[in-house]
């Protein structure tokens, strides 16, 4: 038998995400966006309950009550959880009252919602329900529960099954002590990684220290790891730890590893093999008792190839390497990363976020993010902070991202721009969208004249801008 098909009328966007976790299974829930495709999706599906959510959109209630009436004269079996404000409208109260509805005031949690439809579905066995009609963004099977690897101050989180046998392989790795090597392309998440294998391992309560191999001189990046004295070059005025040394049993990531010079690499590979190395100007041979993470963004097999990189330590290093898989082959993380972000970034920076379009998950789904996670984040960001009226969609976007226009990567199957139909598309509906603000702004807002202007009918251009998500932005006449 299929589970009871859920409608939810909703501009909560925690409650929206806690119910299919709460109770996904034992019932399907569809989001709706509006009254009217509340009704149409209703009179289209074997709908088993609504629950409309009215807290944010009740303006006297009459258009709400005129929905609920035409509901129950459609569908007189339907079950409705509404919820409201402790001061309902005179209207939504008498309808409540005489229908029978289930009347939820205030602020309602996810789990009290799960509560009642338990109670309103003791046995959470439905008819067989038909196959949704009503088109969604994310049609997909839903994914398998994630997978999560924590630690003291972080965790990482994945639905795509590639990366959560990585994940398995890698926290088994990080409670050996062995030498790991990253792979993933720049903002894929190399040092995040880097930093929750030194939580999740026995070294969590000593040092982590991180050189950056790629902004540093030859000179410079031998100081860092294995210091010097005084003496050893001009600059060098005093003696100084290096990292291997300073981190003691703690963890050292070593990230661009594949800038080392030759000498650098033996040197490196000496390190792991034995633990011994010699301060910059110094005879005297130390013992490094640190854990070593190295990382690039770059595969390392060719750099052999081209005699860049020593084989030996290639082995040596290959022997544990993980491959952190660009953003745009994680989908499935994807809407988790962003909804986690614009909650973070929102309370970071004192904006409220009320609701977030389908029309922006779309966007971020379609693009193929060449800076990866870091990229998401910076664009999470930015529209967060240009969320003015707390409804985050595509508008709030920058335009490369709406359009699919990707910067450089280290994939050379992302080209910009592209030539996936789709992205020729998204190209056009963004050239299209700049044509009809800036007429709109020459003709000051006005509908008429804007579509005079265009050359198109009035009807033409409100469909249009309905469809960019425009509406909000612009006068009605």
């Amino acid at each position: 038998m299929s589970k009871p098909l859920i409608a939810v009328l909703s501009r909560n966007e925690r409650l929206i995400t806690d119910l299919p976790v709460l109770r996904g299974h034992r019932f399907r829930f569809c989001e709706c966006d509006s009254l009217a495709e509340t009704r149409d999706f209703v009179a289209r599906n074997t709908v088993a309950a609504l629950i409309a959510d009215l807290n944010p959109m009740l303006e006297g209630g009459h258009a709400e009550d005129r929905l609920l009436g035409e509901l129950c004269d459609r569908s007189p079996h339907l079950r409705v959880i509404l919820i409201t404000a402790e001061n309902c409208p005179e209207p939504i109260e008498r309808r409540a009252v005489c229908t029978g509805f289930k009347h939820l005031r205030g602020a309602v949690s996810g789990e009290r919602l799960a509560n009642v439809l338990d109670e309103l579905f003791p046995e959470a066995v439905a008819e067989p329900a038909p196959e949704l009609s009503l088109p969604t963004p994310f049609d997909e099977p839903e994914p398998e529960p994630e997978t999560v690897l924590a630690g003291m101050t972080r965790q990482f989180e994945t639905n795509t099954p590639r990366m959560k046998r990585m994940l398995a392989d890698l926290e088994v790795a990080a409670r050996h002590n062995v030498t790991i090597l990253l792979i993933g392309e720049t903002g894929a998440g190399k040092t995040f990684l880097a930093r929750l294998i030194h939580e999740v391992s026995p070294r969590r309560n000593d040092p982590f220290l991180n050189v950056a191999c790629g902004a540093l001189t030859a000179e410079l990046i031998e100081s860092e790891l294995f210091g010097h004295v005084k003496g050893a070059f001009t600059s060098a005025h005093a003696d100084k730890d290096g990292k291997f040394f300073a981190a003691g049993r703690g963890t050292v990531l070593l990230d661009e590893i594949d800038v080392l010079s030759p000498e650098q690499q033996v040197k490196l590979l000496r390190v792991i093999e034995t633990g011994e190395f010699e301060a910059v100007g110094s005879n005297k041979t130390m013992k490094s008792q640190a854990r070593l993470v190295v990382a690039s963004n770059l595969d390392l097999q060719p750099l052999v190839e081209q005699g860049q990189f020593r084989p030996d330590l290639y082995y040596r290093l290959n022997m544990l390497k993980f491959d952190v898989l660009p953003l745009r082959e994680r989908k499935p993380d994807i809407i988790p990363l962003a909804r986690k972000f614009i909650t973070q970034l929102a309370q970071k920076h004192g904006v409220e976020i009320r609701q977030i379009e389908r029309d922006l998950y779309e966007a971020l789904l379609a693009y193929p993010w060449p800076g990866n996670v870091r990229e998401l984040e910076n664009v999470v960001q930015r529209a967060v902070i240009y969320c003015r009226d707390g409804h985050l969609s595509a508008r709030n976007l920058p335009p490369e991202i709406v359009s699919g226009i990707a910067g450089p990567t280290n994939d050379p199957s992302v080209r910009l721009g592209g030539t996936d139909p789709r992205t020729l598309n998204r190209q056009i509906a963004f050239t299209e969208r700049e044509i009809i603000e800036q007429a709109l702004f020459s003709n000051n807002q006005s509908r008429t004249n804007t579509a005079r202007a265009l050359g198109i009918s009035r009807v033409t251009l409100y469909n249009k801008m309905k469809k960019y998500g425009m509406l909000s932005e612009t006068s009605s006449e």
